[in-house]
């Protein structure tokens, strides 16, 4: 049974998450719990019914539950620090949708903790004794969790005050967190769509060029100095500069990671990242003394434990739009990442942080793979894409990313979810380094098929 995706458990409330996958899912958690589960959820409308699920499987697996009612998943994975977490959110998804997230002190599962909640929802077990089961207790933490991101940011950059900022809240949990906090640090915040609805009728909860429309023209037509953009649990994080140009995510990505490096005294700050985020990363995470090291997708907890587990130090994690704070907790934070790049855009400008980044040009491709043949298809890779790149640096470990000493750079991987093999490529010449590697692929699975 594999019911965890890349963030947790997510799908249909109709046929895939479902009142009784609640229940199962919570069953499995509260008989693995030594202590309180903390359960909270976003504004959708199924939210309210799954959570008394979930409650209910924690309850009848003899764990006491800690309910926290509605609030972003960073201030959920906040509260579950020393005890067990269950957010009810599908993040971006479209209204109909909702999802399982499990936490741990303050850290999604990894995948051993989730293959054991799978094989406890395929076992069917049974509840513990009448009398072993838990209580159930209303909590706060959304007030503890906005001071904790205040006191936080003020280690970064400069005071807020006299700066303008449009917060596009997507009728999301950021409504509940980012405007408060980034007005505690003296900010002058303009809100959009920032009422808590679960159709979310201002814009789709995914926030892209095309659904921040509203937010771009604003800013563009006003004198903020930035736009923010958040998603529907507010993990996600798109910044838009004073012209109403989203930043791409890789260059957020770069300016983060560059001073977290910077500030860090750690002889060997480490960057953990993904496969399919730019060199731009590598290089300035270079100019500032550390280095990066690259996980699968959706696996930057994975990535900070193995680390730590060296006795290395880990600076930053992120992938595009997502980012992990770690002197402020192990979970992804969009609101955190709101205050800090604000404090930092108050610091320098965000011209000026932009300035030392080199954006080249950035495809993505999807090139038709049947799923029976991805395996056979990305083993020849291994050896057909090096060949086509004899100068590139090969690292295998995610698929297949080739880096060239022009700084471009190219990664294939298998679709988890369709049948494509995905092409991430930069470079100077995009097209046609698509183009070489697309027919590569073509061949591959060709041959393979």
């Amino acid at each position: 049974m594999d019911l965890f995706g890349t963030a947790g458990i997510r799908g249909s409330v109709e046929h895939a998450v479902t009142p009784e996958l609640a229940v199962a899912v919570g069953r499995a958690v509260g008989r693995t719990a030594t202590g309180d589960v903390v359960v909270g959820r976003d504004g959708r409308t199924t939210g309210e019914g799954l959570a008394s699920a979930v409650e209910a499987g924690v309850l009848s697996g003899g764990a006491s539950v800690r309910r926290v009612g509605v609030v972003p998943t960073p201030a959920l994975a906040f509260a579950s620090q020393g005890r067990r977490g269950v957010m009810l959110t599908a993040s971006h998804n479209p209204p109909g949708d909702n999802g399982i997230k499990c936490f741990v002190d303050g850290v999604e599962y990894d995948r051993d903790e989730e293959r054991e909640i799978e094989r406890g929802v395929a076992d069917g077990a049974d509840p513990v004794a009448w009398d072993a089961w838990g209580d159930r207790r209303e909590e706060s933490v959304l007030g503890a969790y906005r001071d904790a991101v205040v006191a936080y940011a003020e280690n970064y950059g400069a005071p807020l005050a006299g700066l303008d900022i449009v917060v596009d809240c997507g009728n999301g949990m950021a409504a509940l967190a980012t405007p408060a906090v980034l007005r505690e640090l003296g900010a002058s915040v303009t809100t959009l769509h920032a009422n808590v609805d679960g159709h979310f009728p201002g814009r789709g909860s995914k926030p892209t060029p095309d659904s921040l429309t509203h937010l771009r023209r604003f800013v563009a037509d006003g004198d903020a100095a930035l736009g923010i953009g958040h998603d529907g649990d507010a993990d996600r994080i798109v910044i838009v500069d004073a012209d109403g140009e989203v930043v791409h995510e890789d260059t957020v990505l770069a300016i983060v990671a560059e001073r977290y490096v910077r500030a860090s005294d750690a002889a060997d700050p480490v960057v953990v990242t993904t496969p399919n985020a730019s060199a731009r990363i590598d290089e300035r995470v270079d100019v500032a003394g550390g280095r990066v090291e690259r996980v699968r997708l959706g696996a930057l907890h994975e990535g900070i434990a193995r680390v730590r587990a060296g006795e290395g130090t880990v600076a930053f994690a992120a992938e595009p739009w997502k980012h992990v704070h770690p002197a402020f907790g192990g979970w992804i934070d969009g609101v955190v990442s709101a205050a800090v790049i604000a404090r930092f855009v108050a610091s320098e400008g965000l011209d000026a942080l932009r300035a030392p980044v080199t954006e080249r040009p950035y495809r993505k491709v999807s090139v038709s793979c049947p799923d029976e043949a991805k395996t056979a298809a990305m083993e020849r890779l291994r050896t057909t894409l090096p060949e086509a790149f004899p100068d590139a640096t090969v690292d295998t470990d995610h698929g297949v990313r080739l880096e060239r000493p022009d700084g471009s750079w190219v990664l294939v991987r298998p679709s988890g979810t369709e049948p494509y093999v995905r092409l991430y490529a930069e470079s100077e010449a995009v097209d046609d380094l698509v183009a070489t590697v697309e027919a590569v692929i073509e061949d591959a699975v060709e041959a393979v098929s």
